[in-house]
């Protein structure tokens, strides 16, 4: 097991570079998954609801392959004391493919496909190791705060983002070399809000020296069965787990297809997506530090259980919702009700983990999200795209046929939410955190 100390103590300087980190991979999320590419893929590259089919898949594909490696990444990050070496590699994987995405265009959609891959395989590997290094930099205590802290400084990097790259695309009338352009610049603000935590965070855990005839492959599955064996004993993490791959899709659903939602059935622009998820993140900000807060003070699955309702009273409204008015003010609710989704649960994970083991469980934690992404982007995209085609078998025209068939996938926004939230009731939240606390030996001073 790696030497890691029981109680994160981290400097000022530290901290800030942690949250510098969300703040530029926000970036990418606010610009590649949300505001820009998944809109300019679906319509532009691919073009119609196969363009909606083809981008839940390629999220899913990359999913799968993150949720598959994401356990053994985490034992060996453990093992070694190599978190900050991993999340190096990953975070110039993304950064590089999402620049190289400038030179999709019309037509290339195996391109298109590839890099974007290759970019959201870099985001979603870095995101494990990034989320790992919080229980060495915060006191259990004070997870809930300083988790909903960076969600918050976050969003607000998606903010810049977005407006940074909204003045030429508005001045240009969404020119599409501009569009492209945005991805560019991008990957450089990306790049360059990660630099401090490779400079100024020092990892805490120790590595291990190799026992003979071992590497760092044969540990890393030593390690996991270890894990599985020791999950049994924390069979309140489990079923928060298993709520999590539940609940988890209706969030990534949401966050991959809000673009082409708002694109498809409100007519919005790239301009108006921009100023749309402008306002998204603003209020994402805000959810963030006060679900930070609220779980301090009353626990996660309260703060989690409000979050997630409120959620779903804006995936029901967005179904009815029939102008950009509406969906303007449910994407503000939603940035409140999603903040809260991801930031506690991210805590959460933290104040379960045992000591020394929280690339293991992060990496459990990354293995059930990337799993429920890989299921859910794939069933909107191919729910949206098949009722698109029995829409038109019934008469309606190709562009009502399409908006038809996003709007009752919406559903399955719902669905998710609801069984997600009903599993996550069942987890005894003081028996996890008592379980991941280490007991003192009674023989020792």
């Amino acid at each position: 097991m790696t030497n890691v100390p029981q109680q994160g103590i981290s400097t000022r300087r530290e901290r800030v570079a942690w949250y510098l980190y969300d703040f530029g991979n926000s970036a990418y999320a606010s610009v590649v998954l949300l505001a820009v590419y998944a809109a300019y893929f679906q319509k532009q590259v691919v073009g119609g609801a196969e363009g909606s089919r083809l981008w839940g898949l390629t999220i899913s594909v990359a999913m799968i392959i993150v949720a598959i490696a994401a356990p053994i990444m985490g034992a060996i990050a453990d093992y070694s004391g190599a978190k900050k070496r991993f999340l190096f590699f990953f975070t110039v994987l993304s950064v590089l493919f999402t620049a190289l995405l400038y030179f999709t265009t019309e037509g290339t959609i195996a391109l298109a496909v590839g890099f974007f891959l290759l970019a959201e395989i870099g985001y979603r590997a870095a995101q494990i190791f990034y989320d790992a290094l919080l229980p060495e930099i915060a006191a259990p205590e004070e997870m809930g705060r300083i988790a909903g802290t960076g969600w918050a400084i976050g969003s607000a990097g998606g903010i810049v983002i977005l407006l940074m790259i909204l003045p030429p695309i508005l001045l240009t009338k969404s020119n599409l070399l501009v569009v492209r352009g945005s991805l560019v610049v991008t990957a450089i603000f990306f790049a360059l809000a990660a630099i401090p935590v490779f400079l100024w965070l020092t990892e805490r855990a120790q590595p291990q020296k190799l026992p003979p005839g071992e590497n760092y492959l044969s540990i890393a599955f030593k390690q996991l069965r270890e894990t599985i064996k020791a999950a049994r004993g924390f069979n309140e993490f489990l079923k928060f787990m298993l709520a999590y791959l539940i609940y988890n899709e209706g969030v990534i659903i949401a966050l991959d297809f809000a673009a082409i939602l708002g694109a498809v059935l409100f007519g919005l622009d790239q301009t108006g997506l921009i100023i749309f998820f402008i306002i998204v993140q603003a209020m994402n900000v805000l959810g963030a530090l006060i679900f930070g807060n609220l779980q301090d003070r009353y626990g996660g699955k309260r703060s989690l259980t409000l979050s997630i309702a409120l959620m779903v009273l804006c995936v029901i409204s967005l179904y009815f919702a029939q102008n950009q008015t509406q969906f303007f003010i449910i994407g503000a609710v939603v940035g409140v009700a999603m903040a809260g989704i991801q930031s506690v649960s991210r805590a959460m994970v933290a104040t379960f983990s045992p000591p020394g083991k929280s690339g293991e469980f992060f990496g459990f934690f990354a293995l059930t999200g990337r799993t429920s992404s890989f299921i859910g982007p794939a069933v909107f995209g191919w729910l949206a795209a098949e009722a698109t085609l029995w829409y038109q078998s019934h008469g309606q025209d190709i562009t009502l046929a399409e908006q038809s068939g996003h709007r009752l996938a919406i559903f399955s926004i719902a669905f998710f939410l609801i069984v997600g939230w009903v599993l996550m009731n069942l987890v005894n939240e003081k028996k996890a955190r008592e379980m991941a606390t280490p007991i003192a030996d009674p023989h020792t001073d």
